[in-house]
């Protein structure tokens, strides 16, 4: 209890361990002033997509049917489950309005990105659209740099290499897997994009835009090393 008291009293958390990790991009600094000033100021008469894919998710089937919330007590599920297999779901939030296109598909490929690339551009013809996206090698293949020369209107906006978190899609990938995927049970792959796919449908009924807060120096000066 002395213990206890020692670290409440000084606001010492010595269970708690955080991780960081500084970028060494040498474009650091030119990438998030283009991406935070496109969350920041998105333009008026154009889209901006924050896009990126959610790879290699699991069809897990608990051996026990699960159990549903009751009084006192929290959804339970058994600790083992069977593997059914992977899908990978690729999604683009739009930043305005909060609104998700997402697509699930069995391979992760440049090809699967470009398909996905045309699938959007028809989702919102005739207009500009702004992509936020990582630094994947599917993300700049010789296919996907032929079709951007072909469709000025949709440009690239790439993140840090190495700052994947700066993708606003992520913080919408993190609730659909804690919120849903993790609490469902799939006992085929099959079943788990339907799952997906209605978790897409219900979310865009009601979509709820993220509203990013950091300003460009604010995220250089924590996430950049100076040297001395």
């Amino acid at each position: 209890m002395t213990v206890h008291r020692v670290w409440k009293a000084h606001d010492l958390k010595p269970h708690r361990l955080e991780s960081f990790k500084f970028i060494t991009d040498p474009h650091a600094e030119e990438r998030i002033h283009d991406v935070v000033g496109l969350y920041l100021k998105p333009p008026t008469n154009a889209v901006v997509l924050s896009f990126d894919e959610k790879t290699q998710i699991q069809a897990l089937e608990r051996t026990q049917p699960l159990l549903p919330v009751r009084p006192g007590l929290s959804p339970r599920q058994t600790h083992d489950y069977r593997r059914a297999g992977v899908t990978s779901l690729y999604a683009a939030l739009e930043i305005v309005s909060g609104r998700v296109v997402g697509e699930c598909r069995s391979s992760h490929t440049g090809a699967d990105f470009l398909d996905f690339l045309k699938y959007l551009s028809k989702q919102y013809r005739n207009k500009q659209l702004h992509v936020i996206l990582d630094n994947s090698s599917t993300h700049s293949t010789p296919a996907v740099m032929a079709w951007l020369a072909q469709n000025p209107r949709v440009q690239f906006h790439f993140t840090p290499k190495g700052a994947s978190w700066l993708n606003m899609i992520e913080a919408w990938f993190g609730i659909l897997t804690r919120k849903s995927i993790r609490r469902g049970s799939y006992a085929t792959v099959r079943a788990l994009v339907r799952h997906i796919n209605n978790y897409l449908q219900h979310w865009n009924e009601n979509p709820t835009p993220f509203i990013w807060t950091k300003e460009p120096a604010e995220i250089i000066r924590k996430a950049i090393r100076r040297s001395r």
